[in-house]
């Protein structure tokens, strides 16, 4: 009988092992083509990416919080990087992916990982059909001087891919169903083109494959403090770059397979991913989330799933390559073109004239500034920023301030309701009309109203004082006891 750890370490690392290797391998596929074209954009060689990838995949199986999650060498933090690299080389970004990692490290005991509740649903969606877009249009540089039998390849693929799970639905085909489409597509597109000699790009033509395990070294870079001036900033770029991406995929990860993570822990463990990939000469990365869709939707739930992905990834690139070198470029194509059409949130185009402007303008904003600069920390900053923006400026619109006289008409009271701090702290000095209260008693009732802030109760001072400029005796009533505080340390100022 199995022991409550040993189900829960089933649970945790291959609910079903043949399904987690085979979802794992399509995760490799999936990599590979990607890892290649980041390392061109960071110039480095592919050698660095790849190992890069393999080593974050191992150390993120055991450290990380979010099962079935692919994370390697990415594109966000090849653009960051690549300045770094043509100014200084090699070694002092494999200094900076120490440092990131260690950076990501503090950030995870800090519990950072919590800013992604401040990412609303709508940045969350741009954020996903951004990557989408940017995972299909990098796929057209392949297709650009592809021959006819480059299109005929890519159209196989793609009938096999969508069509093999349905005829095995619909013969009721256990066997194949069991397995990943797109290994069948790799499998069969090679063997055409091998057997067939066509005259397509293969995985060889993509760059130069690693023949050789990667080995310790640290950064041959000086211990100096100009070696830290010239790491420091690409290193805290590279790792809130990295923090996002992964934390953002974790979460759709997350939504995929109705199970919570700990974004905390992730953080330390891409810490000590990148940390462990600068050591052995490879790039920073994070997470992956077109790798991490394609991961999940074949079947991958566990663990075991994205430690066989790197696993997996060194096998081909090392024992394999001769057979690697072989894949037509097409197939892996037709594999990220399933996979964007996958991880692109189609129920968003439906609801554009459903929600509220607001939510489509953060939306539309965060895939527009995402394409525009290629940066997926970028679009979704701005993202937040215009939710942050929106959100206040509704929230504000929220004050309300009614006048009443009693029926002797010596006393006036105003009563606030609502949030007021420095957005709305000009529409409530605005509502009180000082010149109509003159020599009167007022009561201001604020036990409907909460001062966020100094603004907030600065204004709510200038009132008292205008009034009683104008002869009034003033009395505050119905403050909260966090008002009533931060009032009375504003008035000690």
């Amino acid at each position: 009988m199995a022991t409550p750890l040993l189900t829960r370490l089933r649970a945790e690392w291959a609910p079903s092992i043949p399904r987690e290797l085979l979802a794992g391998a399509v995760a490799t596929f999936a990599l590979i083509p990607e890892v290649i074209a980041f390392s061109f954009v960071a110039g480095v060689d592919p050698a660095v990416g790849l190992y890069a990838s393999f080593i974050i995949s191992i150390v993120i199986a055991f450290a990380g919080a979010r099962p079935a999650m692919v994370s390697a060498a990415a594109g966000s933090v090849a653009l960051v990087a690549a300045p770094l690299v043509q100014s200084h080389g090699l070694p002092y970004l494999l200094a900076a992916g120490l440092l990131a990692g260690v950076v990501q490290i503090i950030f995870g005991w800090l519990r950072m990982g919590l800013l992604v509740r401040f990412v609303s649903s709508s940045v969350r969606t741009g954020f996903v059909n951004a990557l989408a877009i940017l995972i299909f249009s990098a796929q057209l540089p392949h297709l650009r001087h592809a021959n006819g039998a480059g299109w005929a390849l890519l159209a196989l693929g793609l009938a096999l891919i969508y069509g093999l799970p349905w005829l095995a639905r619909r013969l009721g085909w256990a066997a194949l169903a069991a397995i990943p489409s797109p290994l069948i597509c790799v499998l069969v597109l090679t063997l055409l083109a091998a057997g067939l000699g066509l005259p397509v790009a293969t995985v060889a033509d993509l760059g130069h494959l690693p023949d050789a395990l990667p080995s310790f070294a640290l950064p041959e870079v000086p211990l100096a403090w100009e070696t830290l001036r010239i790491i420091a900033l690409p290193a805290i770029a590279i790792a809130m770059v990295g923090l996002l991406e992964s934390v953002l995929t974790a979460a759709v990860v997350d939504e995929m397979t109705s199970t919570p993570s700990d974004k905390n822990r992730e953080c330390t463990g891409l810490g000590l991913a990148n940390v462990a990939a600068s050591c052995f000469g490879g790039i920073a990365g994070c997470g992956m989330i077109g790798q991490a869709v394609g991961n999940v939707t074949y079947g991958g739930r566990g663990r075991l799933s994205t430690l066989f992905a790197g696993v997996f990834l060194l096998l081909l690139i090392v024992l394999l390559k001769p057979w690697v070198a072989q894949v037509p470029v097409v197939a892996l194509v037709a594999i990220m073109v399933t996979v964007s059409v996958a991880t692109f949130d189609w129920r968003s185009l439906r609801q554009l004239a459903r929600h509220p402007k607001t939510s489509t303008t953060v939306m539309l904003a965060t895939v527009a500034l995402t394409l525009a600069t290629h940066n997926l920390a970028v679009g979704v900053a701005v993202g937040v920023l215009l939710s942050g923006v929106f959100f206040m400026a509704k929230v504000s619109q929220l004050l309300q301030v009614r006048c009443d006289d009693d029926d002797a008409g010596r006393t006036r009271t105003w009563t606030i309701t609502g949030q007021v701090f420095f957005a709305s702290a000009d529409a409530l000095v605005d509502a009180f009309d000082v010149r109509g209260a003159e020599g009167r008693a007022v009561r201001i009732d604020a036990s409907g109203a909460q001062f966020w802030d100094i603004t907030g109760v600065a204004a709510l001072e200038k009132v008292v004082q205008r009034l009683r400029s104008h002869g009034c005796a003033v009395e505050v009533t119905g403050l909260s006891a966090s008002s009533q505080a931060l009032r009375e340390r504003v008035k000690q100022a």
